[in-house]
């Protein structure tokens, strides 16, 4: 799960799991990956694909004018956060590589690997 939620993390960062973020459609495994962080389960359709589906008519959005200072640069930060879960997954991997190298512990370690993966994603169905 760590490593989900550093990979997904990472890519929300950069609002990748949006048309606007990703300069286009994004692909379905990184919107998959976002709904899951965000919202604790497999993507749902969008209100707005909902309405228009049942034939309503969406109401345009007015956004009011944005006044005051202007805010610094958000990317220096976001470069932090991207590299953080960067790190956060490569110290994942060498966490699995080093309770696998043990040959004391392998099997428990390989069971509970199974089960950190097998039981949040039953957990993400039921």
């Amino acid at each position: 799960m760590i490593l989900l939620f550093a990979i997904s993390g990472a890519l929300q960062t950069f609002r990748l799991q949006e048309a606007k973020g990703y300069g286009g459609p994004p692909p379905n495994w990184i919107v998959w990956l976002a709904s899951v962080h965000k919202d604790q389960g497999p993507p749902r359709e969008p209100r707005a694909e909902k309405a228009k589906a049942a034939g309503e008519v969406a109401k345009p959005r007015v956004e009011a004018p944005r006044t005051g200072p202007k805010r610094p640069s958000p990317l220096p930060l976001k470069i932090f956060v991207v590299l953080l879960a960067i790190a956060l997954a490569m110290s994942t991997l060498l966490g699995i590589v080093i309770a696998l190298a043990n040959h004391a512990m392998r099997r428990v370690s390989i069971v509970l690997l199974l089960l950190g993966t097998v039981v949040p994603i039953v957990l993400l169905w039921v």
